[in-house]
């Protein structure tokens, strides 16, 4: 196992979440290779095999191949049942399901003009099919990953905490994202108050791994990684002044199961890093920074037109963090700085080249 994945898994699991809750359990997890959920996957395959605690992961996958070229040579992958469906099409299981995680979702922007139908299916449709079967299975948890991007246009600047909702233009194609999510995060509150389906929400920031695709995934801070990874200069396609709040995924999947074991039913939480919020230019600086050997530069560049990003209108020119006040109250913290965790992410692809 690559070192920091390791020490990822460690500090994962020295938060003060009840673990012992997933003996003998299953849990099914949708969108099993994506950035997030293959925390999720490589977590729940070390509490397998190195805590020794009894949790079956059934991982529910669009493409199997995939899933299988990045899990192979990882402890305990045999003991994964792998599905292969893209959640057009309800999901037929026989056995007992404990726990569902429904982390599927093409969340970057790079589809949103080019897929949009794409985009909204697993959020809506996916998500209606893992309801009904989290009813038929009496599960003990739901946890549906939505994402800050439904709170929309907010009124004011500022800590933006969960009952903080404001326009979004359901015509504007970035919205198919955001707004299924709404969609997504109602169908889960119906699913509770009609019938009593325990559903929890995770609405999450901008949050970075390791396990991010650098070559494909043109979000600003992969972008960054592939830079730093390379020996580049780092290229910002604006004036760098638009602000994020940025997650380390040990912080954010650490959030995941409080909010999944403590939180409240039918309820949402942000999951994000208040006290990293910083300008895009502020976190280009950093990572030079972080490896002055290198004399890396930071440049601006005027975005090109065969790009497909499409840019979230709803926060440019404002500052709004989200709140994460709610979360802290179950014991969750963040604890990862925007310079160590991106150190992590470094020091990961540097490791794998080797």
């Amino acid at each position: 196992m690559n070192p920091i994945l390791q020490k990822d898994m460690e500090d994962i699991f020295s938060r003060n979440n009840s673990w012992e809750r997933l003996e003998n359990s299953t849990v099914l997890l949708t969108g099993a290779y994506g950035m997030l959920a293959s925390y999720i996957v490589h977590f729940l395959l070390y509490v397998r095999t190195v805590r020794n605690i009894n949790v079956k992961l059934i991982a529910v996958v669009r493409n199997k191949d995939k899933f299988v070229q990045r899990f192979m040579h990882t402890e305990g992958f045999d003991s994964i049942e792998i599905i292969q469906n893209d959640l057009s099409e309800p999901i037929e299981i026989e056995e007992d399901i404990d726990y569902i995680i429904h982390a599927a979702s093409l969340a970057s922007p790079q589809y949103y003009s080019v897929c949009p139908v794409d985009v909204l299916k697993p959020n809506t449709i996916g998500n209606y099919h893992l309801l009904e079967l989290a009813k038929t299975k009496k599960v003990k948890g739901y946890l549906l990953f939505s994402s800050c991007d439904v709170y929309g246009t907010p009124r004011v600047d500022g800590l933006i905490n969960e009952n903080a909702f404001g326009h979004m233009d359901t015509l504007d194609i970035h919205n198919c994202y955001s707004e299924s999510k709404r969609m997504a995060e109602t169908m889960c509150r119906a699913f509770w108050v009609q019938h009593q389906v325990p559903v929890r929400i995770a609405r999450i920031a901008h949050t970075y791994a390791p396990t991010m695709d650098i070559q494909n995934d043109p979000r600003v801070f992969a972008s960054f990684v592939k830079n730093i990874a390379a020996g580049e200069d780092i290229v910002l396609k604006s004036d760098g002044s638009g602000k994020r709040t940025f997650c380390y995924i040990t912080d954010a999947v650490a959030g995941y199961f409080k909010i999944l074991f403590d939180g409240a039913e039918g309820e949402a939480y942000n999951v994000c890093n208040t006290s990293q919020f910083v300008s895009i230019r502020e976190l280009a600086e950093c990572l030079t920074e972080i490896y002055p050997e290198k004399n890396l530069h930071v440049i601006c560049k005027q975005r090109s037109e065969s790009e497909n990003y499409t840019e979230n209108k709803a926060v440019v020119g404002h500052e709004r963090i989200p709140d994460n006040r709610k979360l802290q109250e179950l014991g969750w913290e963040a604890r990862v700085d925007i310079r160590e965790g991106f150190k992590r992410v470094i020091q990961y692809i540097e490791n794998e080249k080797q």
